[in-house]
């Protein structure tokens, strides 16, 4: 679905990271992870179409229309005179209003909401919606259209614990049912713990990939951060100590 050949990110004469290569297969959830500027909205808006890589390539099974995306979760401002079901319906034609409409298009909107259990508030004004039932909107959104890829950058931000939760899940239940590659930038690796198979680990230019066995180690973050970290499993969780303090929240 998504295949990255040594790739390179440059701002005038900073490189955000180099020879990077990746590939995401049918089904397969990739994990994002890494301290704020590292790279990683960048990598999403080059997958996007709307950064162009310094070097390598970057391919995209199907083109840019068979992407979904899910952005940084914000609060929308409750006077925004949009139903959840409008903001779901831009999936599919964007802000265009009126005639040209998609054939189908309510019973697709529909289907939509109903994948992400939003049916309930499909009708309400979406700026009075909670942080989580925006983000299920969001979602709905993303895979309206019915997407091979699905990009999610940082859509845990300003959730709440279950929230979270719900998102992750609801994501992790696509890629299993339709075979929808995701790739899922997140600050924390816990929420997505139970479902990613493989993590891309961007830290001061350089990077890895590989399970979360083999990227969340004290010996390959230490490596990649230049510090003595210790990496810690407690009770099922990952716990990090020793990050430095541009990636403390990592």
């Amino acid at each position: 679905m998504l295949d990255i050949s040594d790739a390179a990110l440059r701002f005038g004469r900073h490189e955000l990271w180099s020879g990077l290569s990746l590939r995401v297969e049918p089904g397969e959830f990739v994990a994002v992870l890494g301290a704020n500027g590292s790279g990683k909205t960048s990598l999403v808006r080059a997958i996007l179409g709307l950064r162009r890589l310094s070097a390598g390539t970057l391919r995209v099974t199907g083109g840019p229309r068979s992407i979904g995306y899910v952005p940084q979760q914000r609060r929308i401002d409750p006077l925004t005179p949009l139903r959840a079901r409008d903001v779901v319906g831009q999936g599919l034609d964007g802000h265009r209003w009126g005639l040209g409409r998609r054939p189908g298009r309510a019973e697709l909107i529909g289907e939509a909401l109903d994948e992400v259990g939003a049916a309930g508030f499909a009708d309400l004004p979406i700026g009075l919606l909670s942080g989580g039932e925006q983000q299920r909107v969001r979602i709905a959104q993303a895979l309206v259209a019915d997407p091979r890829l699905l990009l999610c950058d940082e859509p845990l931000l300003s959730l709440d614990l279950r929230s979270q939760q719900t998102v992750t899940a609801l994501v992790d239940r696509r890629r299993r049912q339709k075979g929808t590659a995701v790739l899922f930038v997140t600050h924390e690796i816990n929420p997505v713990l139970p479902y990613v198979d493989r993590v891309l680990y961007l830290a001061r230019g350089r990077f890895r990939t590989g399970t979360v066995e083999e990227v969340f180690t004290s010996a390959t973050l230490s490596e990649l951060y230049d510090v003595p970290i210790d990496v810690l499993r407690v009770n099922g969780r990952i716990v990090v100590a020793g990050l430095p303090a541009e990636a403390a929240h990592v």
